[in-house]
């Protein structure tokens, strides 16, 4: 779905055409028609609209169907193999797949086959890059040496190199791990010094971007492909054990290894700070030298044909995250570092992924964002929206006296007067509010007036308790001084006048 998605941007949003597309993702020309295809069939447009999550936009353009019967091809590397022990011939190895596929290709086809599988081996591509179109990057395999100042301690530093495809145009840093940090935060400085973005990033299969190195479907590290997603950029990881896909970074690696750590290996370096300064220096001299087999230099081919071919940068620094996942509890919340953060209340029991930087927390579910907070350091707390919470539960927590108490001057003052007893004559606010809440519940047994009467009689006898209203409610003019006074309970619970004073 991801390349699926580059594909729709890429047609609709930039305008390229089908096999500037195919170069830019690394595909077949055919599969992006495919892809198009199976988008106006499916009656998918772009921008995709905000309820197609990748979920729905599968089962759009691949809906469920029996797949057609076809001939299975032998497996021509093992054949390759089979064939270099003596006594081996292809007849034989045609008719061991025979025993197995009886619908197997006939012996022709098997060696037309074969002999066009040899044909492609060892066959090297002379890749063509269009300016703008991507950009390669890796680790040299060497380190730069620190030296802390105050211990001594030497500290070796990894060395970051990028280059353009079209002019090489060439950007190193020292970073002091190739961990994720690290590896997005060079990236990000990469696109800064560049001024721009290119279609496609081509990275090795490290872990900080490669989770899962795959020949046809690498699984790429979330927080790096929310980075390419920040800048409009498509991850084409090289194939495992394919130096040749990216040969012009191993070449810029290569050249920086010669051309700068090479005449900085007799230098003492005491910051990382102070490496990566005389690290530009080289750099700007190395893109200015002409090249030895085109015209120009690398600095002078940037600056008239890619420059203007990368994509603008957005307005805001793209800030590295992290992603994790988690499952909403029963009351809504997700644990996120020891603080408790809400989602809506429907995705009680879901997993989502988590989005965290250094200020914020988003929280996905299918790659549709569902919930964003500020980050909180607090431990064992709890940020909550009150969209989040069912209304039953927004009921309760929007209660409060202030909230009564306008009810009940709606009512009359006398009501007011009674409600504004209950928090005088009780301790705890919740108790008062549960009796004013009592109190008000009367208006619905009786009308508005005769709840004011009686809260203005009950004031009157300095008896404003919901059993003191009610009971001038059922009986307004039996009801004496004396009736509200053994009206009431009389045990160690009930507070005496003492308790006013």
């Amino acid at each position: 779905m991801r390349k699926i998605r580059d594909v729709l941007r890429l047609k609709f949003e930039a305008g390229v055409g089908e096999r500037q597309i195919a170069d830019a993702l690394g595909v077949a020309r055919s599969t992006v028609q495919e892809a198009l295809r199976r988008a106006r069939e499916g009656g998918v447009t772009w921008p995709l609209p905000p309820d197609m999550d990748e979920v729905v936009l599968q089962a759009r353009l691949y809906p469920h169907k029996v797949a057609a019967a076809t001939i299975p091809l032998p497996d021509f590397p093992a054949i390759h193999t089979e064939l270099s022990r003596k006594g081996v011939t292809r007849t034989l190895l045609w008719q061991e797949y025979k025993a197995r596929h009886a619908d197997g290709l006939e012996y022709s086809a098997f060696c037309d086959h074969y002999r066009a599988w040899t044909g492609t081996q060892d066959a090297v591509l002379r890749l063509i890059h269009t300016p703008g179109d991507k950009l390669f990057v890796d680790y040299a395999g060497q380190t730069m040496d620190v030296v802390d100042a105050r211990t001594g301690e030497i500290r070796s530093a990894q060395i970051f190199v990028a280059v353009l495809g079209h002019s090489s145009y060439t950007y190193a840093e020292a970073t002091w791990t190739q961990t994720l940090p690290d590896w997005i935060g060079a990236h990000v400085r990469t696109l800064d010094f560049l001024g721009g973005a290119p279609l496609a990033v081509v990275p090795d299969n490290l872990k900080s971007g490669v989770t899962q190195a795959h020949r046809y479907d690498p699984d790429i590290n979330p927080s790096y492909q929310d980075f390419a997603e920040a800048y409009g950029i498509t991850v084409l990881p090289a194939r495992p054990l394919k130096p040749r896909d990216k040969a012009a970074v191993e070449n810029g690696v290569l050249i920086c290894e010669r051309f700068i750590l090479a005449r900085l290996r007799d230098v003492t370096f005491f910051s990382l700070a102070g490496l990566n300064d005389a690290i530009r220096a080289l750099i700007t001299e190395l893109n200015a030298q002409p090249f030895q087999k085109r015209d120009g230099s690398r600095q002078s081919v940037f600056e008239s044909v890619e420059r203007p071919a990368l994509k603008p940068l957005p307005v805001d620094r793209y800030e590295y995250a992290t992603w994790k996942k988690a499952k909403v509890h029963l009351d809504y919340h997700v644990e996120v570092e020891r603080h408790y953060y809400s989602v809506p209340h429907a995705l009680i029991g879901k997993t989502v992924e988590v989005r965290l930087t250094t200020s914020t927390i988003e929280i996905f579910l299918h790659g549709q964002r569902v919930a964003a907070h500020l980050r909180s350091e607090l431990r064992a707390s709890f940020t909550t929206l009150a969209g989040h919470r069912p209304e039953r539960h927004q009921a309760i927590v929007d209660l409060s006296h202030e909230k009564l108490l306008a009810r009940a001057e709606v009512i009359g003052p006398a009501t007011a007067g009674v409600l504004r007893a209950q928090v005088l004559a009780r301790k705890h606010p919740e108790h008062a509010l549960r009796a004013s809440l009592g109190i008000l519940r009367l208006a619905q047994d009786f009308s508005a007036l005769q709840l004011e009467a009686a809260c203005h009689r009950a004031l009157q006898l300095n008896s404003p308790s919901y059993r003191a209203v009610r009971a001038l409610l059922n009986a307004p003019a039996t009801i004496t001084q004396t009736e509200l006074s053994l009206s009431l309970p009389t045990h160690a619970n009930v507070r005496g006048p003492s308790y006013y004073h």
